[in-house]
């Protein structure tokens, strides 16, 4: 949960997640030079997927659940896997439009290209547990807990 509520869109931000590994940039709803996107080109509009797919994590009693936004994405063009260093990674591409020589194009805004998030996931995780599955462009991961064992306190009588 993050310690600064966002001042745009009214989300949180996951600044200080200490489980996320996303890239954070302060400036980008800003248009300025100065913002991760003028620094690096491979941030640029035409790779805004790579950086905008939205990724909600809850915590539930029983589990992690992640909720990504994917509209127009089928399954098969979208992958999850864990790594051994117990990291969620979400990864898929969104085709461009084919564009057709009598078409006029007036704006374009939906974004396409590769993404990918990334979750450092709690020592908790049961990682040979975790289910995805995909309805109605949302995909949903569902990373179960296990129970962490309390540590067993013994009283030890004084002698002497």
């Amino acid at each position: 949960m993050s310690l600064i509520p966002s001042f745009f869109g009214g989300r949180r931000s996951n600044v200080f997640d200490p489980f996320s590994l996303d890239v954070w940039d302060p400036f980008k709803d800003f248009p300025s030079s100065n913002s991760l996107s003028a620094s690096f080109p491979e941030f640029s509009r035409e790779n805004s997927a790579f950086v905008g797919t939205r990724v909600d994590w809850k915590e539930t009693p029983e589990a992690h659940v992640f909720k990504a936004d994917l509209p127009g994405l089928k399954k098969e063009e979208v992958k999850v896997e864990i790594e051994d260093d117990r990291v969620l990674q979400i990864t898929g591409e969104r085709n461009a439009e084919k564009e057709d020589k009598n078409d006029k194009w007036h704006r374009v805004e939906r974004s396409s290209g590769k993404f990918m998030r990334r979750f450092r996931l709690p020592e908790n995780a049961k990682m040979e547990q975790v289910k995805a599955s995909m309805e109605n462009g949302v995909l949903t991961v569902t990373v179960p807990k296990e129970e962490v064992k309390k540590t067993d306190v013994k009283a030890i009588e004084i002698s002497g």
